[in-house]
């Protein structure tokens, strides 16, 4: 098994197809169909079913590509760690966001670690949790902000990758509902309520993915009473827009609520579900890249200094063991 017959592997379990594979990777289709034979006669088995036009993995192949994605992504961080000597002149940063940290904290952060490493490229993947946890599994990313449920994520994510997770922020949830009497509410919310008094108006949910859309409708089965859903299947800044309008009430991270006037906030009643962690991920199985461990100094500064300032939204802590 070699390193480029696993690229070669993944080139055609992500395109479907040999002859695209093989332009992607910049090689010739025989030479691409042969490295991938070979890799197969070596392991004993067939990688691909092969159809006329497409091809898919087989229960082998399957197995196979969480590992070579892993490892080849290994293969390129030792790559990239080798480029960055140079005082991060040159570098790459994979991170991972919630849709909640990608419009509130993550664009100041990544500010000034660009002004302080402009050489390092920056990619950035918004998702849910989980996935994102997913990815640093696969070696798709560098790090990940995520939330920490009540319940947690466990030091090793589900493929038993180990991970460590490094607390950076408690942020609290809120009602928001339209000002101005747009909102089509029975009742004005008041300063407080309680997930029962929130369930009777109608709702604007996250889609699915989102792990705030499931910790709302589990506090709502744990209250014993269905949701009226208005409409569900938004990003965050989309829910946010049809709260404006009035179409609902929706809940939210407190940390999405900078500059949204147009917002009236309600602190919920309860406990455990109604605040909740963010913590910064990473594999500990890898040593982390120059420029991840960067980040996570530039993230830590620009969240302590922030927080001296008072310049957390309400409702949001910096809560690093250092600070």
């Amino acid at each position: 098994m070699t390193l480029k017959q696993l690229i070669y592997f993944l080139a055609v379990a992500d395109t479907g197809r040999f002859v695209q594979a093989a332009a992607d990777v910049r090689v010739a289709q025989p030479t691409l169909s042969r490295q991938v034979q070979a890799l197969e006669d070596d392991l004993g088995e067939t990688l691909f079913t092969r159809g006329r036009d497409h091809v898919t993995l087989t229960s082998a192949g399957e197995t196979l590509l969480p590992l070579a994605r892993r490892i080849v992504a290994d293969v390129e961080t030792a790559r990239l760690e080798i480029a960055e000597l140079a005082n991060l002149r040159r570098g790459r940063l994979r991170l991972g966001a919630t849709p909640s940290l990608c419009v509130s904290v993550v664009a100041d952060v990544l500010a000034v670690f660009h002004d302080s490493y402009p050489g390092v490229s920056l990619q950035i993947s918004e998702g849910g949790s989980r996935d994102l946890v997913g990815d640093l599994e696969d070696g798709q990313l560098d790090l990940a902000l995520v939330i920490h449920q009540a319940d947690g994520f466990p030091t090793t994510g589900p493929a038993g990758v180990p991970l460590a997770l490094t607390p950076v922020l408690r942020e609290e949830l809120v009602a928001v509902s339209a000002t101005a009497g747009r909102a089509p509410l029975d009742e004005v919310l008041g300063d407080h309520a309680g997930i029962a008094e929130i369930a009777r108006h109608p709702l604007v949910l996250n889609r699915p993915g989102y792990e705030l859309r499931e910790a709302v409708l589990s506090a709502c089965a744990a209250a014993g009473v269905t949701p009226r859903i208005a409409v569900e299947g938004g990003e965050m800044d989309a829910v946010l827009r049809m709260v404006e309008r009035g179409l609902g009430v929706a809940i939210v991270p407190s940390l999405v609520l900078a500059g949204r006037t147009g917002l009236h906030t309600t602190r919920l009643d309860g406990t455990g579900w109604t605040h909740r962690t963010i913590v910064l991920a990473h594999r500990t199985d890898v040593a982390p890249t120059r420029a991840a461990e960067a980040f996570r100094e530039t993230l830590l500064a620009v969240l302590a200094r922030t927080s001296r300032t008072g310049g957390l939204p309400p409702g949001v802590r910096f809560i690093h063991p250092s600070s």
